[in-house]
C-alpha cells in the first residue's frame, strides 16, 4: 500500500473538524470503517476502554443512533440545535505509536484542541488533543479509532450534545 503523505493525514484531521462544526454528521459517520471506535476515556493514561469505565466508548452502531438522534424533530434537547467550534493545533504524526506502520496503510495523528460548544445562550469550553488511528482503504482515509481525551477528564461534566 502506498504511504499517505504528512500532508493529507493532516488535511483529514482538519476536515474532520470542519464537518462536525458544519453539522455534516452522516457524512462524518462515514470516515469511519465498519468496526471504528469513538473513545473518550475517563481517566489519564487510560489503556483500555472495555475493562475500564469511559465517558463514552462508541461502535459505529452507538454513533449512527446518535446522529440519528441529533437529526430527529423530537430531539427536543436540540431545540434549538446546538453549535460548536473546532479550533485545532496543527496535526502531528504519531510514528512512534503502535498502531503507525505505513506499510499496511496504518496511521496515528494527534492534535490538541481548544472546543466550544453552546446552545442557547450557554457556552462550554473543553481542552484536549484527539488521536486518530486511520486506515488507508481502496485510497481513501477512514477512522478505525477516535481517542479523545479531555484535560479535565475525571471532573464533573456537562452534558456533551455533539461530537469534540
Amino acid at each position: 500500500m502506498s504511504e499517505m503523505t504528512p500532508q493529507t493525514l493532516i488535511d483529514f484531521v482538519y476536515g474532520e473538524a470542519r464537518m462536525l462544526d458544519e453539522q455534516r454528521f452522516e457524512e462524518w459517520l462515514g470516515l469511519f470503517t465498519e468496526d471504528g471506535h469513538y473513545w473518550m476515556p475517563l481517566s489519564h493514561g487510560q489503556t483500555d476502554p472495555l475493562l475500564q469505565g469511559s465517558l463514552m466508548y462508541e461502535d459505529t452502531l452507538l454513533l449512527r443512533v446518535r446522529v440519528e438522534r441529533l437529526a430527529g424533530q423530537r430531539t427536543y434537547s436540540q431545540q434549538p440545535k446546538s453549535r460548536s467550534h473546532h479550533l485545532l493545533q496543527q496535526p502531528t504524526i504519531e510514528t512512534a505509536e503502535a498502531w503507525h506502520d505505513p506499510d499496511s496503510g496504518r496511521y496515528a495523528v494527534r492534535a490538541a484542541f481548544l472546543y466550544t460548544e453552546t446552545r442557547r445562550d450557554q457556552q462550554t469550553h473543553y481542552a484536549g488533543w484527539s488521536t486518530f488511528q486511520l486506515l488507508a482503504q481502496e485510497g481513501a482515509l477512514r477512522i478505525h479509532q477516535k481517542r479523545v481525551d479531555l484535560v479535565n477528564c475525571d471532573s464533573a461534566l456537562r452534558s456533551l450534545q455533539l461530537f469534540i
